[in-house]
């Protein structure tokens, strides 16, 4: 058996990676575990397409006048440093 063992930037052992034929072999044996191996299901073929109605709400609006607050300021001294 060809195991492959992933390891985090110090070493560390994160992971086991093993042929899907011994796989497929332990399931056989181990009926419990078939649902481990189930394939994931099929992501879209596009991501959806998301409209500036879809985040409405989610900005307090206090927060979102602090926002423009601080972007004007930054917009002003960025003017002021380049003319």
């Amino acid at each position: 058996m060809s195991l492959q063992y992933l390891t985090d930037h110090s070493g560390k052992y994160t992971a086991v990676v093993i042929p899907i034929s011994e796989w497929e072999g332990i399931v056989r044996k181990h009926t419990d575990l078939k649902s481990l191996g189930d394939q994931p299901a099929e992501l879209p073929l596009s991501p959806k397409k998301y409209t500036m109605a879809d985040f409405a709400g989610t900005l307090s609006q206090e927060a979102g006048e602090a926002l423009q607050q601080y972007v004007q300021q930054s917009r002003d001294e960025w003017d002021s440093r380049n003319i």
